[in-house]
């Protein structure tokens, strides 16, 4: 990674992935890590191991992607699950781009790398969801994954509202209502370390269809 670039990893209770996720941020990435309200003290642990570390004590992965994006402090800003499901050596897939201007925000396309990485009753959601979006924006994406990037100060002034699981969704509509460049790129997709709170069960993947739902209906 040739340009600094932060990471911002939203946690709940992460510890036992967390060492082997930030010992693997490339060189020029400064990780921040959003405690969530962790009780396996992933705080600590990301503390010790050098990041930054924030506290966000309203529950939601908006609440705690927004956070981080506040807390930064680098012109592009990257964000990534704190699990270890995606490789940090792919880095330069999402934020290169944007560093080198060629986009202003960049999505990343999970490529499954192992059996159980992504559910099958997730992964139809997000296809079904995604449908829904080309119909009404005409915007042709293939994943709203949770590895991404995008310049700081653009994402700030997007006036993101949602604190929930409708946060990728919002960014992706209100970036393409302000006109700005996006792109997306295939990265790997490994099963995470560790219980999944979202996509690994059925209930986490209702209420974020619930909440994307929500925001298509407001913002496209």
């Amino acid at each position: 990674m040739a340009f600094p670039t932060d990471v911002v990893f939203p946690c709940l209770n992460e510890a036992e992935a967390l060492p082997g996720v930030l010992a693997a941020l490339p060189s020029g990435a400064r990780a921040i890590v959003v405690d969530n309200g962790s009780t396996d003290g992933s705080a600590e642990i990301a503390r010790r191991l050098g990041a930054l570390v924030i506290q966000e004590p309203r529950r939601g992965y908006g609440s705690a992607v927004h956070a981080g994006l506040r807390a930064a402090t680098a012109p592009v800003v990257a964000f990534c699950d704190a699990d270890g499901s995606f490789d940090l050596a792919e880095l330069d897939r999402l934020a290169g781009p944007v560093h080198r201007g060629e986009s202003d925000l960049m999505f990343g396309r999970r490529r499954v790398g192992g059996r159980g990485a992504w559910p099958i009753h997730a992964r139809f959601a997000n296809t079904v969801l995604l449908s829904m979006v080309r119909r009404r924006t005409g915007l042709s994406m293939h994943d709203l994954g949770p590895f991404r990037a995008g310049r700081r100060e653009m994402l700030l002034d997007l006036g993101m509202e949602d604190r929930r699981s409708g946060y990728p969704l919002e960014l992706l509509l209100r970036a393409w209502r302000k006109g700005l460049r996006i792109g997306e790129t295939d990265v790997s997709y490994r099963p995470r370390t560790g219980r999944s709170k979202v996509t690994g069960t059925v209930r986490g993947t209702l209420i974020a269809v619930s909440d994307m739902h929500r925001t298509l209906r407001r913002l496209a």
